[in-house]
């Protein structure tokens, strides 16, 4: 199955669909990964905070996959939200995930100590732990301040978005940051598997609602991470690159954005 890929301000390729790997634990984790794997997924997405990375990690290396065709994300989140705490959560990342280097390393939320969390970021880019580096649910306004603050314009901004939260107007403002979509499927806040609208359009294509609603965010250059434990449904987010939505069906679903996170992250 042909994967469409997006290209970092660093020029690296990053998959533009990823497998997320919240609220995976243990054994089913591990299989979930490899699972993803085993069908053509590049991008695994994890997190210190998802108590997972070790899982990854085997997965990763059980798969029998080469490392340099895999795109691995994973975030640093407090209480090592600093200078240290970042250099200490990079290593043990590292350790956990078995593996030589990051392709991508975010921070897991906006804090005041993101520039001192920048410098160990960089000294990990130099030292060739990391491969680009990132933030993660930053507004308009943080991601400003980031950039003034920081002096660095970050590969990826990973954010809530979705088909009805998706932040066309962040995605404009960022230029070469890519925005990355997290709980592209609402993550079950709101039914997108059986929404009327995306239904409708999707019988068009042969394709469910929810490939519609992933579809139309990578359409619009926004690459997504759905999490899902179901085999099919693993197919399913990935099979999104053999149909093109009109203009019409790309309309009508921007339609659909009510500008209001379900989350509360902003």
């Amino acid at each position: 199955m042909a994967m469409e890929y997006v290209t970092l301000p660093t020029g690296q390729k990053m998959p533009m669909v990823g497998f997320g790997t919240w609220q995976l634990l243990g054994d089913q984790c591990e299989t979930c990964v490899r699972q993803a794997l085993d069908l053509g997924y590049r991008l695994i997405d994890t997190a210190r905070m998802y108590e997972n990375e070790v899982e990854v990690g085997k997965a990763i290396r059980a798969s029998g996959v080469a490392r340099e065709e895999i795109f691995l994300t994973t975030k640093v989140f407090q209480p090592d939200n600093s200078y240290e705490g970042t250099k200490m959560s990079i290593d043990r990342s590292l350790l956990r995930l078995d593996t030589d280097y990051i392709d991508l390393f975010l921070i897991h939320e906006p804090y005041e100590e993101d520039r001192d969390m920048v410098r160990a970021m960089e000294e990990a880019l130099e030292a060739g732990k990391i491969r680009a580096l990132g933030i993660s649910n930053y507004n308009k306004d943080l991601y400003a301040r980031f950039v003034a603050e920081c002096g660095l314009v970050p590969a990826v901004n990973q954010v809530e978005c979705h088909v009805f939260h998706q932040q066309l107007p962040l995605k404009a403002a960022m230029g070469e940051t890519v925005m990355q979509a997290w709980s592209p499927l609402t993550c079950g806040q709101k039914p997108v598997v059986t929404d009327p609208v995306l239904t409708k359009i999707g019988a068009k294509y042969g394709k469910t609602a929810a490939q519609i609603a992933l579809k139309a965010l990578v359409q619009q250059g926004i690459p997504v991470v759905p999490k899902t434990a179901t085999f099919s449904r693993m197919q399913e987010n990935l099979d999104l690159f053999g149909f093109t939505l009109s203009p019409q069906d790309l309309e009508t679903i921007r339609a659909m954005d009510t500008g209001k996170t379900l989350f509360g992250w902003y």
